[in-house]
């Protein structure tokens, strides 16, 4: 990669900070740690906000301030801003998350643009297609995950696979790791008792995150758990009040804790022993690389992104089957403690060989299309 010489420039293209996205943005201008290149990330929508700025890892950071209306059709006072900010710098290439900010950097700069897919589905419609090709020559897409990055090549079969490319999501690997705390204050923190068997779960109580299975396989391995087993389930949705009745309907109500939403989550991860996603074709499930920082035995939905994150470090059942689910957890219950060790050890190496900021940035300049910017 490029260290030394005349310093370079890369715009960043977002649609906001909310939720993950803030940390993607840091997660891709972490990539040019010891390079030439300077940062640049514009933000579409969201007001100023010093704090992320702060976190967004780049020499610069700009805030367009729209709200998410004001960016729908045609854009065209976005683009006409962006135009302006792309004549600022000499920028060697554009980075854009997402669909709209990708159109919009496509149509207000000449730049090559590297658009990052976090969703399947970005290339149903046709008129994505249609952009897509009319831009071919100077478009360059990454996905999250492989099973992203297969779904966008079925949608553009013409398109080299090189042109396609994953670059999975990453975290900073010490950092999560001591902001993370002990175990014994992350029970206390969540009021849960220090012999207690601990599932956890986090995310939004929604049908996408299958919540539901996970109490029915809960449910059904409970009578071989230790009858101080819990689940614990940190996060607020729409289901919420279906979930707690299923609960009931299942008679495990006293052993299901719904936390709610709890600030800094991954905070407490350690808190668990198991930590379960049985999520509905997941693109890639951050989640789950906080739960590895913390050394939790995994289990994972087989669909979406998340088998490419546990690996053989993780078990794997088929989405919605309460019955597998059930015969994992009591697999994770049963194991000794020397082989929970080894695994949590696996799982730190994976950790850090596949999903850290230091191993992305080696992944990412060994790019067919950064040949050019190294």
């Amino acid at each position: 990669m490029s260290v030394a010489g005349t310093q370079r420039h890369v715009l960043q293209v977002c649609h906001g900070y909310d939720g993950p996205f803030l940390d993607c943005a840091r997660q891709y201008a972490a990539l040019f740690d010891g390079t030439n290149y300077q940062v640049t990330t514009v933000f579409l929508t969201g007001e100023a906000d010093p704090q992320v700025a702060e976190q967004c890892h780049s020499a610069e950071v700009i805030f367009m301030g729209y709200g998410s209306v004001e960016i729908r059709g045609l854009k065209l006072k976005a683009i006409r801003e962006l135009r302006q900010i792309a004549s600022s710098h000499d920028f060697s290439f554009c980075i854009a998350h997402r669909s709209k900010p990708t159109y919009i950097a496509c149509l207000a700069t000449d730049l090559m643009i590297i658009g990052v897919h976090h969703a399947f589905g970005d290339f149903q419609r046709l008129g994505r297609r249609l952009f897509a090709r009319a831009f071919r020559k100077r478009l360059h897409l990454l996905a999250v995950s492989d099973a992203v990055r297969d779904d966008i090549r079925r949608c553009l079969p013409g398109w080299p696979a090189e042109r396609i490319q994953t670059l999975h999501n990453r975290i900073n690997v010490a950092a999560v790791c001591s902001d993370q705390v002990e175990r014994s204050e992350a029970r206390a923190a969540l009021s849960l008792a220090e012999n207690a068997w601990v599932v956890g779960n986090v995310g939004r109580l929604h049908p996408d995150k299958d919540q539901a299975t996970l109490l029915k396989g809960f449910a059904r391995a409970l009578p071989d758990l230790p009858p101080e087993a819990l689940l614990v389930i940190l996060g607020t949705g729409r289901l919420e009040a279906k979930l707690k009745s299923l609960s009931v309907t299942l008679g495990i109500a006293d052993r299901v804790l719904f936390k709610g939403q709890v600030p800094h989550a991954r905070r407490y991860f350690k808190a668990f022993d198991v930590f379960a996603l049985t999520s509905d074709h997941e693109p890639f499930g951050m989640v789950l690389l906080e739960a590895m920082a913390a050394g939790n035995a995994l289990i994972c939905s087989h669909c979406g992104g998340g088998p490419e994150v546990v690996g053989s470090t993780g078990h794997l059942f088929p989405l919605g089957d309460e019955a597998a689910l059930s015969q994992v957890l009591l697999q994770c219950y049963n194991a000794n403690d020397d082989h929970t060790g080894r695994l949590a050890q696996q799982t730190r190496e994976r950790l850090v060989t596949l999903f850290s900021d230091v191993s992305a940035q080696q992944q990412f300049w060994a790019l067919p299309v950064m040949a050019v910017y190294k």
